[in-house]
């Protein structure tokens, strides 16, 4: 007896060494993973609001409905027909995926499915209703005659076997509106330390550049649970709340956006262009206070439009500008003291023969004075300035004035443009170039370069986001303008700005751009199309960029239409729908006339439906901060070979 007694007291030794010793991390692990349980807590993604703070994106707090199929039994027939009605799913296809079924996990183990999801976005609203539903479920059974067991089975089926995780669903209050800025999000799930987790994979605008500062950090809850998977707070071992997104306050004005996608949508009705695109500035501060391309997109489901309606053209597409981008050429001039504004070229009545091919201008002009050439956009005139301000000194100013480079806004999919070194230009390029043909540009940099003659020959960044704050607004990161360079002197953009004022003027190519109580300096551009190494006849890209008042300057506005119809040149199509936007955001901003009127009543802002703070004069917000598409380039600007044939008209 005693030796049986010393075998079994010596079995039960070892027994307890090698659970307490031999194997105790290896117990300690099971006993942990059977009862410590692991939570993500995902923090609410910030805001995207516009100047005034009117919101143009959010996050709603809504519901991933899922299921635990063997808390269900075999009764799923009875929970898919309580349930399908309220999700709106098939009754049929809810039973399939409420049945249990196995699978191999990482290890090689098969284990059942305890996560199936059935519907995610759905209304905490529904969620109630739901619950409801499932807690008043009914089994046709006299429950009280059951077994413990078979209590607790029907009680964990209407308790545990319908469950939800808390998730957000982006939404955009005015759908459609500043698409192209704002971008879109598209979320899918994932499984982060096994715990099923909504993660943004597609984004674009906005939601992109910025989503490190949206999103917000996790936080995490690390428990103790019970058999019956309840938790034990007093056992809660750690808790770090999530740190919610910071929301992201632009320097676009909801109003001001709204009055550029209206008149942009009006001009596209009547011309039909392939795309049309508006950009408000400021020059002062490079503030972007609208900016707009059509057609456009509702970001809300950004699936049911097309690759080319969700392209940023503004920044993603590239083109020759014509005759716009004659106000570098005469502005380089002007600095270097080559030319005058009273200088006068002969323009060839509109037939110049250099470097074996032929230059041509709209009308058949004589002698004409730089700022005419400006005002009646000379092709010929422009090139003979060209050829005096030589090659070097011309690429110097197109670098200077941004082109061939990133403006860096805060947008992804921006291009550089096409801009080839001296070296790689043909004979023909000093003439070509300054008419704005053999250069391939972003709507946007044309856009910029002009704001610079607007702000005494200074470049400055396109501004887009104003500042950072939390949940409370209080400000985080607060942006500011940034300077980029001095391209010319203030003396020369005086000049500039004379011979721009006159293409607004009855002699000018854009009288159509002319405003009541305001001067405008502007440039027209129509630039023949080129596809296939071949001038494409009837198709053009039509532009106009002006600035108001003249001589101290509020507000620059680009319009720019590709291959509109019922007309093609800058200043019949693109002109008048500047002045319509300049008109309306005049009246808006309350800005002073300059022939001493009294200010107009500025119009009402309901008719985007945002909650909009009233306009007041001199008041502006300062700030600072991209669907990438290849855009077949002309072939002109491709190396290689020179355009073939006579070079294309641009006014």
């Amino acid at each position: 007896m005693a030796l049986v007694l010393g075998a079994a007291f010596a079995g039960l030794g070892y027994r307890l060494v090698d659970l307490q010793v031999l194997r105790h991390e290896e117990l300690r692990a099971k006993a942990q993973q059977n009862t410590q349980h692991g939570v993500l807590l995902e923090p609410r993604r910030g805001d995207i609001l516009d100047a005034r703070g009117n919101l143009l994106a959010t996050s709603v707090l809504v519901k991933t409905v899922c299921a635990d199929p063997p808390l269900i039994g075999n009764r799923q027939a009875e929970v898919a027909r309580v349930l399908a009605p309220l999700l709106q799913e098939n009754e049929s296809k809810l039973v399939q995926r409420l049945q249990p079924t196995l699978r191999r996990n990482d290890k090689g183990q098969f284990v059942t499915n305890h996560y199936v999801r059935l519907k995610q976005k759905v209304a905490v609203e529904t969620w109630q209703e739901i619950q409801a539903a499932m807690n008043d479920l009914s089994f046709g059974l006299d429950e009280k005659k059951l077994s413990r067991s078979e209590r607790a089975f029907y009680r964990d089926l209407r308790q545990k076997a319908i469950f939800a995780r808390d998730d957000q669903l982006r939404t955009y209050p005015h759908p459609g509106l500043a698409a192209h800025i704002l971008g879109y999000t598209i979320a899918e799930e994932r499984e982060i330390a096994d715990t099923p987790i909504t993660q943004l994979t597609r984004l674009d605008g906005v939601e992109r550049t910025f989503d490190a500062k949206l999103a917000g950090v996790r936080g995490w809850r690390l428990t103790e649970m019970d058999r019956q998977r309840r938790e034990l707070v007093a056992w809660r071992e750690q808790e770090v709340a999530p740190r919610d997104g910071l929301n992201v306050v632009l320097t676009i004005d909801s109003v001001l956006q709204h009055i550029v996608e209206q008149a942009l949508a009006e001009a596209m009705e009547k011309h039909s262009p392939v795309s049309i695109s508006g950009i408000v500035v400021r020059p002062r501060t490079g503030e972007i206070l609208a900016l707009a391309t059509l057609p456009g997109f509702d970001p809300n489901h950004p699936g049911d439009a097309s690759a080319d309606a969700r392209r940023n053209r503004v920044i993603a597409d590239i083109v020759e500008p014509g005759s716009t981008f004659k106000i570098v050429v005469v502005s380089g001039a002007l600095e270097e003291q080559l030319v005058r504004l009273s200088d006068t070229y002969d323009c060839e009545h509109g037939h110049f023969y250099y470097a074996g091919r032929t230059l041509h201008d709209h009308e058949a002009y004589g002698l004409l004075s730089v700022e005419n050439i400006i005002a009646k956009s000379s092709n010929i005139g422009a090139a003979k300035i060209g050829i005096k301000l030589g090659q070097n000194r011309l690429y110097d100013y197109i670098r200077a004035f941004g082109f061939g480079s990133k403006t860096a806004i805060p947008l992804p999919g921006e291009v550089v443009g096409i801009v080839h070194p001296p070296k790689d230009w043909f004979k023909v390029s000093i003439a070509q170039i300054p008419m704005g043909q053999g250069i391939s540009v972003t709507r946007l940099q044309m856009t910029m370069a002009m704001c610079a003659l607007a702000n005494g020959g200074v470049l400055m960044r396109p501004m887009l986001v104003d500042r950072l704050e939390d949940r409370e607004h209080i400000v985080q990161v607060k942006y500011e303008p940034q300077r980029m360079r001095q391209v010319i002197g203030a003396a020369a953009a005086r000049q500039m700005v004379t011979a721009l004022k006159a293409v607004a003027g009855p002699e000018g190519t854009a009288p159509k751009a002319a405003l009541e109580h305001y001067t405008v300096a502007g440039k027209t551009g129509t630039a023949q199309k080129f596809e296939h190494g071949q001038l494409a006849p009837g198709k053009y890209f039509a532009s106009f960029i002006g600035f108001f008042p003249a001589d101290n300057p509020e507000l620059c506005i680009s319009v720019m239409m590709d291959e509109p119809r019922q007309g093609y040149y800058g200043g019949q199509t693109a002109a008048p729908v500047f002045k319509q936007i300049a008109e309306r955001a005049a009246n808006y901003l309350n800005l002073r006339p300059e022939d001493g009127a009294e200010p107009s009543v500025p119009e009402s802002p309901v008719a985007t439906g945002a909650r909009l703070a009233p306009p007041q004069h001199g008041q502006w917000t300062n700030g600072a901060e991209s669907a990438v598409v290849r855009v077949n380039a002309p072939e002109s600007l491709r190396l290689g070979q020179p355009r073939s044939g006579r070079v294309a008209r641009s006014q």
